[in-house]
């Protein structure tokens, strides 16, 4: 039996287990797969023991501390230097993989070269997002209330990818957008009826993406729905980004429709644990 296992701290409800359990089931696979809540002083001795699994994801606040204890890293983890999935080879030597991007690309579809993007927030995977804007050549506008942060991200990105000004505001401003996407996490469970941006915002963008999968419609998604938009939430990043994973570690593959099956039976999971009715304002 293969094991696999996810480390982070703390370690609340993951709906990993639920999602990598159901991918062994379609794979064939006998393999189980754990949460590992590593407190920072014992990181170190938890990574040697990880050498024993056949690979590991691993969540906040270890997606940057890992890289010290890894052999080698996919272009992707190098990258944004943000390790996501972690392949054990036989010698028991780990490689650091980041399949957060593949699950976002997945399920955010066509980012064609020219579009207007408009991106809030941009720590954590926002920066991912923004990177991939740039790289398929968006024209991109980041709203962050942490300017520095923003505009030291642009400057990066300017640089590295010879991406066009990117534009950093404050607060999104008075114009058209092909993709709107929301990187915080306003409008998680259980402060469930906040939206990261006005109605106005919404009905002047093509489609939209929002990074949350808990609630599996937030406000923002509801609102572009209700006004014929596109629209895509978090469930579909996360089960694709669990795919592409598996597919590292076992040398599996998933059909389109399986993948889209597991999304729709994750989405009536969260909201079964995570009824409508108990989450607050």
């Amino acid at each position: 039996m293969y094991h696999f296992t996810l480390i982070g701290h703390p370690l609340g409800h993951s709906m990993s287990p639920w999602i990598h359990e159901r991918l062994f089931r379609l794979a064939g696979l006998t393999a189980d797969y754990t949460l590992t809540d590593i407190a920072p002083e014992h990181l170190s001795g938890a990574v040697d023991s990880m050498r024993r699994l056949r690979g590991f994801n691993v969540t906040i606040p270890y997606k940057t501390e890992i890289l010290p204890y890894l052999a080698g890293l996919d272009e992707s983890a190098g990258r944004y230097q943000s390790v996501n999935t972690v392949a054990v080879n036989s010698d028991g030597a780990l490689f650091g993989y980041n399949t957060d991007c593949a699950g976002f690309l997945h399920s955010v579809g066509e980012i064609p070269a020219g579009s207007s993007v408009l991106l809030i927030g941009c720590g954590g995977v926002g920066r991912m997002m923004a990177t991939e804007c740039c790289l398929h050549g968006a024209v991109l506008t980041i709203v962050e209330r942490d300017l520095p942060r923003a505009q030291a991200l642009a400057a990066e990105l300017e640089q590295r990818y010879a991406a066009g000004s990117i534009r950093v505001l404050e607060a999104a401003p008075e114009e058209d957008f092909d993709l709107l996407m929301n990187a915080t996490p306003v409008g998680m469970y259980p402060r469930v009826n906040a939206c990261p941006v006005s109605d106005a915002v919404i009905a002047r963008s093509s489609r939209v993406f929002d990074v949350i999968y808990n609630p599996t419609e937030t406000q923002l998604i509801r609102k572009a729905r209700a006004l014929g938009k596109e629209a895509v939430g978090g469930s579909a990043m996360l089960v694709w980004q669990a795919a592409v994973a598996e597919s590292i570690w076992n040398n599996t593959s998933f059909a389109p429709e399986a993948i889209q099956a597991l999304i729709t039976e994750m989405q009536a999971e969260v909201d079964r644990l995570f009824p409508a009715e108990e989450a607050g304002i």
